[in-house]
């Protein structure tokens, strides 16, 4: 074996698990879904060549490492990926004379339904194949599960849970700021499911798709997947569309779903091939990694070459500055299309990208414009030294692993423009008829310095009145509008200031944690804030920062004497756990899930944080003896380790 190939053995390892880490448990992109195919199959290729697979090489491992916030469960049968082709004539020659049921493969994230007396008992995620993370009560509130089902013996059901491309450019479109859009309907749906509050996953319309029958006791199904496939329609569930498929009509069943894709609503990235012959299928048995009883076939992605003219940089509210590719117009899927987001400098770098260069275009998933080569690599182009906004000087900075350029100016108007816009959005202060345009110009005019000249917009009425577009009717609306806006509620004023990383649902966490009170989480120190469920040391240390900057607070004082801040009362009389801290971890059989018990805990005065120290009263934990790192961590604290039902009769009754 030649020492070169094992070394680039080992560096696509790498690239290819970074690329899955951010992917799959961060939410986050640092290559093309065209890349890192290019890259799988080099490293399978040279797998063959060598006989040589790394252990933690990708092609030996499947899906991603669950999360610490959720619990684990391991799965009854491993959820192994599908071997995959891009060749129509090798899916034929799959079939091996046989039928076989063909259906979208959809690009969303795996859960596992389980019930039990016709009841729905559990839900959990794909994870890493062998455990994963118990989604129960976020599955509860999809759109269209079914709860309940006829069938009273024990059934689990696999499929897809999705967010649509209507839905996810619904939810896209209220987010002013370019940075906090979300990259693509997978990303978003994976983040939506696996929320800790069912309320931000009820919130954003998701469906769940049946696509495989794993088990119901005592059923007939006479050997077919056709016959699964009905008996899970009549049980309620919207199962994946299919179509029966032979040799002599597998052509055609591919001819139907290429041009159905071009309009579906739905986001799949190919096909899966499954034998409609159960017995047949399962006497083929399984490799490490993939059944041979089904297969994945991908789109061949339609290329298009092209020539890049420009590079547009657009500055962001936080700073960040996102590249975006322009390149001549070609035709792709049906439509024309001349601009594609590189997302990040890491990209840029890796594309080796520079303007004149020839580079191929296509569609991920035959929808969002994506640079699949640079077949030139002039590797010319130069990084803004300068913000294209404000004019002064620029920053890569790298976070795990990925460069992004910020613009390091506060005073930026590019941040001004975008703060101001997140701090009258829907969610925030919900000021209507202040659209970023119009922003935009009274920050030109000098009528916004701060968030508190929103509300002092009333001095400069008749300029405003005789401004393009306005008139008397419109400004007199604008005025009524900002009056209505002054009385609002915590969480909104802290998600309206536009603290980093925090969003509405973290905003939320943050109130209800110091009980409404504005003061203690302005004085909170790091360890606190750090301790908080969901919040951590780096979401932490923006909070603790924001809240050190004289400048900032000068600003929020002011701000504090425009707005009424609507308080929510706390019954000081049923305050039991207030000044006690706890940590909740594992499953429970009390309370349908974790919220559920720290609602009742903080509704007692208590806090529930993420991580065991010092300071806390108790680990409530049903599995007492289990060698995880929060019973570890409470071991060498000292902190007392209780079951569910322990707690409720030391602290509940």
């Amino acid at each position: 074996m030649k020492e070169n190939e094992l070394n680039r053995m080992k560096e696509l390892v790498s690239l290819l698990n970074s690329a899955s880490r951010a992917y799959y448990a961060q939410d986050r992109e640092i290559m093309s879904n065209f890349e890192y195919d290019r890259l799988y199959d080099e490293l399978t290729q040279l797998e063959e060549i060598t006989g040589v697979t790394m252990a933690d090489s990708p092609t030996a491992s499947v899906g991603y490492e669950a999360v610490e916030e959720l619990p684990k469960v391991r799965h009854e049968q491993p959820m192994l990926s599908l071997s995959k082709t891009k060749s129509r004539e090798e899916l034929r020659d799959w079939l091996n004379g046989r039928e076989a049921i063909m259906s979208w493969k959809l690009d969303g994230l795996t859960v596992v339904l389980h019930y039990e007396g016709g009841k729905l008992v559990k839900a959990v995620t794909r994870g890493n194949g062998e455990i994963g993370e118990v989604v129960t009560n976020n599955a509860r509130v999809f759109r269209n599960i079914p709860l309940s089902v006829p069938f009273q013996g024990e059934l689990v059901v696999r499929g897809e849970a999705i967010i649509s491309y209507s839905e996810f450019e619904r939810i896209n479109s209220q987010i002013e700021d370019v940075e906090a859009k979300y990259k693509n309907p997978r990303n978003l749906c994976s983040g939506s499911v696996r929320q800790l509050n069912n309320e931000v996953t009820a919130a954003r319309n998701v469906n769940f798709y049946a696509y495989s029958l794993i088990k119901a006791e005592d059923a007939d199904f006479a050997n077919s997947r056709k016959a699964q496939f009905d008996f899970l329609s009549k049980m309620g569930f919207e199962v994946v569309e299919h179509r029966l498929v032979n040799p002599d009509t597998i052509m055609d069943a591919i001819a139907y779903f290429e041009k159905k894709i071009q309009t579906y609503d739905v986001p799949s990235d190919g096909l899966v091939l499954l034998y409609e012959d159960i017995a047949y299928g399962r006497s083929l048995g399984r490799t490490a990694k993939f059944p041979r009883d089904s297969i994945a076939f991908k789109w061949a992605d339609e290329l298009r070459e092209t020539v890049l003219t420009d590079m547009e940089w657009s500055a962001s509210r936080t700073g960040l500055i996102n590249p975006v590719a322009i390149f001549e117009p070609v035709e792709l899927e049906g439509t024309t299309v001349s601009r594609a987001s590189v997302h990040n400098i890491s990209i840029v770098r890796g594309l080796k990208l520079g303007i004149g260069d020839h580079i191929t275009v296509y569609k991920a998933n035959m929808i969002i414009p994506q640079i699949a080569e640079n077949l030139t690599g002039s590797d010319s182009l130069k990084i803004p030294e300068t913000c294209p906004v404000c004019g002064l000087p620029t920053e890569i900075r790298q976070v795990n692993d990925v460069q992004s350029l910020y613009c390091n100016n506060p005073a930026c108007d590019a941040k001004k423009i975008k703060s101001f816009t997140l701090f009258v959005s829907r969610d925030a202060m919900n000021v209507e008829g202040l659209s970023e345009s119009t922003l935009e110009k009274f920050l030109a005019a000098g009528f916004l310095h701060e968030f508190a000249d929103v509300f002092r917009l009333s001095r400069y009425e008749r300029e405003i009145a005789d401004m393009e577009g306005f008139g008397a009717k419109s400004c007199s609306n604008l005025m009524q509008s900002i009056e209505n806006a002054r009385k609002t509620t915590l969480p909104r004023l802290i998600y309206g200031l536009g603290i980093e990383n925090i969003g509405v649902a973290n905003a939320k966490v943050l109130c209800r944690h110091f009980r409404f009170s504005l003061d203690a989480l302005r004085g909170a120190d790091m360890e606190e804030l750090s301790n908080i469920d969901g919040i951590g040391e780096v979401i932490a240390a923006g909070i603790y920062e924001y809240f050190r900057d004289a400048d900032r607070m000068a600003q929020l004082d002011h701000l504090l004497s425009e707005v009424d801040i609507v308080r929510e009362t706390v019954d000081e009389s049923a305050q039991t756990l207030a000044g006690m801290s706890f940590v909740i971890t594992g499953s429970l059989e009390h309370y349908s899930n974790r919220n559920e018990l720290k609602d009742e805990i903080e509704g007692k005065g208590g806090r529930v944080t993420g991580s065991v120290t010092a300071k806390t009263t108790c680990l409530i934990n049903n599995d007492v003896t289990s060698q995880s790192s929060k019973n570890k961590k409470a071991k060498e604290l000292g902190v007392r380790i209780i079951s569910e039902e322990e707690f409720i009769a030391a602290y509940l009754s």
